[in-house]
């Protein structure tokens, strides 16, 4: 099923400032809430489709992008490459409240006991994100690559597994709980005061803690440590798009969730080509008697050459267009085109007898400009097209 248009979703313009965003999901969470809508599965995807929402319009960066790109901008995946996950996509329950949870005042989150986020009951730790930029070369771009990078980040104990103690029998019974799991407290919510049975805030649910914390990550349950990551970019990527690849991110403590890795492209300058958009640009110089007589030259394109006419006649900026040359549309849309800007070269200097066949010409009839058809000239041409 297509997602819907974020701004549709939080029914707010395009022009709506951060406090009005803001708003706009507080309102749609509070009503479709799982705690006022238990059991409705049709409500429970709405809470989460607000706040997949509310978590692009809400970052001045994510929004730029989906103003720009779309839903492309914001997942890999719309590309074909496959393994991305999108900046909102993939929202689960506890992600939602471990985010956003702040946005009430320390409300949110205390319904049905989602404090934090939790997961079967017990609270679930998540990595932190990280962060890296990947320079492509035009044809990587075209063609969509794999890059295998090692990246230092922080990976789960390989002593304690990440359980942060120091052996199976360096635990104790949590004093907070008494082992059960959980705490009941009285909580007010925006329905009221009601009582709610929450995951121990000192054992996060486990029922006990640690005596005796590993020697190795000294109870951090995570050590520095480096990864080998295969990452697929899909083609038609541009500069500054950033893709999501879930779980390659930071180790999370306790055996919890890992972070994400975000990919930001980096496009190299290619020797040969400008892009613009889809399309891509090439300036191709002909000398004055290709210009006139016409020719067939060889240009390159990005996988390999191409063969064109030039006519009989070809001025000075006269583009010519390569249907299907150029860059695939992010979305599947089909690709750009390759333009081939001609560039008609005059010589700065002429031998004698150079000099002498074009004074020769000089005054022939075909040589001398004829006012009753005038031409655009070259800056009018380019004018023309890059409006």
């Amino acid at each position: 099923m297509a997602k819907r248009d974020y701004y549709e979703v939080l029914g707010v313009s395009k022009d709506a400032s951060a406090d009005e965003i803001k708003k706009a999901y507080r309102k749609a969470a509070i009503k479709y809430h799982p705690d006022k809508n238990p059991g409705d599965a049709e409500a429970e995807e709405k809470f989460k489709e607000a706040a997949e929402a509310y978590d692009v319009l809400s970052s001045p960066d994510k929004k730029a992008r989906y103003d720009q790109f779309g839903h492309a901008g914001m997942s890999g995946a719309a590309g074909g490459g496959g393994g991305f996950e999108g900046f909102g996509g993939g929202f689960t329950m506890e992600d939602i409240f471990g985010r956003f949870g702040d946005i009430f005042g320390g409300h949110f989150g205390g319904f049905s006991g989602f404090s934090g986020a939790q997961q079967g009951g017990k609270r679930v730790n998540r990595g932190s994100d990280l962060r890296i930029k990947v320079k492509l070369s035009l044809k990587e771009i075209v063609n969509g690559t794999e890059k295998k990078l090692k990246i230092n980040k922080l990976i789960a104990c390989d002593v304690c597994n990440g359980t942060e103690a120091k052996n199976p029998d360096a635990y104790k019974t949590c004093p907070t709980c008494n082992g059960s799991g959980y705490v009941t407290q009285v909580v007010n919510t925006f329905f009221g005061a009601t009582q709610t049975t929450q995951v121990c805030p000192t054992c996060h649910g486990e029922g006990k803690v640690i005596t005796e914390p590993c020697e190795k990550c000294k109870g951090e349950g995570v050590v520095k440590g480096e990864e080998v990551a295969t990452i697929k970019i899909p083609p038609g990527v541009g500069e500054g798009m950033q893709l999501t690849v879930a779980g390659k991110g930071n180790a999370a403590r306790h055996g919890g969730v890992n972070g994400n890795l975000l990919v930001l492209i980096e496009e190299e300058n290619d020797p040969n080509f400008t892009r613009d958009g889809n399309d891509l640009i090439y300036s191709l110089n002909i000398s004055v008697p290709q210009a006139i007589l016409g020719d067939s030259v060889e240009i390159p394109t990005v996988d390999a050459k191409a063969k064109i006419k030039i006519e009989p006649g070809t001025p000075t900026g006269k583009v010519l267009r390569l249907k299907g040359k150029g860059i695939p549309d992010v979305n599947g849309y089909g690709k750009g085109d390759l333009l081939v800007i001609v560039n008609v070269y005059i010589p700065k200097s002429l031998t004698s007898e150079e000099k002498k066949l074009v004074e020769k010409l000089k005054d022939a009839k075909s040589f001398r400009p004829d006012a009753g058809k005038k031409e655009q000239n070259i800056f009018d041409r380019m004018r023309n097209f890059f409006r």
